[in-house]
């Protein structure tokens, strides 16, 4: 393929940009051959492409640092990455970028089992964090479905989830303390290993901000103690409606499973073609998961098993060993995978209130008919994060552009019915418009107030999360 080639100004400012770079990082760390830079030019949200710069891979905080303090005095924006599994376009570059990649940043710091933490480099898949542990009989709780590939630094930017949050909770609720670089190359270190700072939650403030504030380089988790063990509860109904209120049913009943997870028709069938998990063929699927003891299994199980049998299910199947356990997950792990056999897709993120489960489900069935676009349903149903997959063909023109209307309005009913625009995927590109549904100007004001504060010339993840237009100018002035 024949590459574009840049003017005279332009390759002009990259030459001497690249200089500097390669004078605080050894050689094999700065990428600017195009074709090489290539590999950068999106994430996971493939629709949407820009190659950078350069790319560049620091291998410490302390050459991250120096990597910003360079782009800072040359008034360079920089574009953090970590795995590139992010499906919200959050570490899409920009043309003018320099995109700062953390995977050569995967040590073990330090580890602490008396006081329960883990010190990582944030280039550390958040799988490996388990890794590192379990053989002492510990795990890191948050799981995002790509938990294999994505980056703890990317679970930060974005608050990650995954299928055990309702138990556990998100990374917020395990993150205990972080070593970040601002864009100056000033290093700060917030929280620590204990469970609460004193002051101001900056932690809270710094988990979920997208790569806006500062770039993490080292991360202290809260590691737990692995169950005495788990069993999942596998039941499938005749409408995704009545699935919904069986979720609702259970949480109102006030028991509280590990996971709660939900999958519509198309996922099933495009999951079992894949994994073969031996999965029932009805119109709704949900994965029920509870631990402790075996008496605190059977106990909660009994009352979940009741709730379900109540609302006729097509089928109610309980896990009667490890191999069973892992047959009922391995379709739910192997659904996003499956579905991109079938067709391209784009994975929506909006979270809602559980009892509006029922109602959202039927709206977007109503809506895929509307829109002439199917839809596949599977997300944490538990904590009424929403993962709509919108099947189109990026082939056929107009198609991309009728998916992201539909998403637009898949999301603005999220926000409707009481719930938000994002869960554990993060605004990126893809919800950045959509802000003004969820925030009225004032609220937007105090959220960029705080990245003035933080990154003044708006240098770090430029045109994400905020609506354009406004970030824009906030960059200019």
């Amino acid at each position: 393929m024949e590459m574009p080639v840049p003017d005279a100004s332009v390759l002009s400012r990259k030459a001497k940009i690249v200089e500097r770079l390669s004078q605080v990082l050894p050689r094999d760390a700065v990428i600017s051959d195009e074709r090489e830079t290539r590999a950068y030019e999106c994430d996971a949200l493939t629709a949407y492409k820009c190659p950078p710069l350069c790319a560049v891979l620091p291998a410490n905080t302390k050459e991250v640092a120096d990597v910003l303090r360079v782009c800072h005095e040359m008034g360079v924006p920089v574009v953090p990455r970590g795995s590139g599994t992010s499906l919200a376009g959050g570490a899409l570059p920009t043309a003018d970028c320099v995109i700062l990649g953390v995977a050569k940043m995967n040590d073990v710091i330090e580890t602490n089992y008396d006081d329960r933490y883990i010190r990582v480099q944030t280039g550390r898949t958040n799988l490996s964090v388990t890794g590192a542990v379990e053989t002492n009989g510990f795990f890191y709780a948050p799981d995002p479905s790509s938990q294999l590939a994505c980056a703890i630094a990317g679970n930060i930017a974005m608050n990650s989830g995954g299928a055990h949050c309702l138990k556990y909770g998100v990374t917020t609720n395990n993150l205990m303390g972080v070593t970040m670089v601002l864009m100056d190359g000033t290093v700060v270190e917030i929280g620590g290993a204990h469970l609460d700072s004193g002051g101001l939650d900056i932690l809270g403030v710094i988990c979920g901000s997208e790569g806006q504030l500062g770039v993490v380089t080292e991360a202290t988790l809260r590691i737990l103690h692995k169950p005495e063990g788990a069993r999942p509860v596998l039941m499938g109904y005749d409408s995704s409606e009545v699935a919904g209120q069986v979720v609702t049913d259970i949480i109102k009943a006030g028991i509280l499973p590990v996971a709660i997870e939900f999958m519509d028709r198309p996922c099933i069938e495009a999951t079992e073609a894949f994994a073969k998990a031996g999965y029932p063929m009805c119109e709704a699927l949900l994965i029920v998961e509870v631990e402790g003891s075996d008496p605190e299994i059977d106990a909660q199980l009994k009352l979940i098993m009741e709730i379900a049998a109540s609302h006729n299910p097509v089928e109610l199947r309980e896990a009667k060993d490890a191999e069973e356990a892992g047959r009922i997950w391995l379709g739910r792990k192997s659904a996003f995978g499956a579905m991109g056999q079938i067709n391209d897709y784009m994975c929506l993120d909006g979270t809602i209130p559980v009892s509006s489960l029922p109602f959202v489900l039927k709206r977007i069935g109503e809506m895929s008919k509307e829109f002439g676009l199917d839809v596949g349903n599977v997300f944490h149903a538990g904590d009424g994060n929403m993962h709509p997959l919108i099947l189109f063909d990026a082939n056929k023109p107009g198609d991309l552009e009728l998916c992201e209307e539909f998403g637009a309005e898949i999301l603005k009913l999220c926000v409707e019915v009481g719930g938000c625009l994002t869960g554990e995927h993060g605004v990126g590109i893809e919800k950045r418009d959509l802000m003004n549904v969820q925030y009225d100007p004032a609220d937007l004001e105090a959220q960029m107030a705080i990245k003035d504060i933080f990154d003044p010339a708006w240098l770090l993840n430029a045109a994400k999360v905020f609506p354009l237009e406004t970030s824009d100018a906030r960059r200019a002035a």
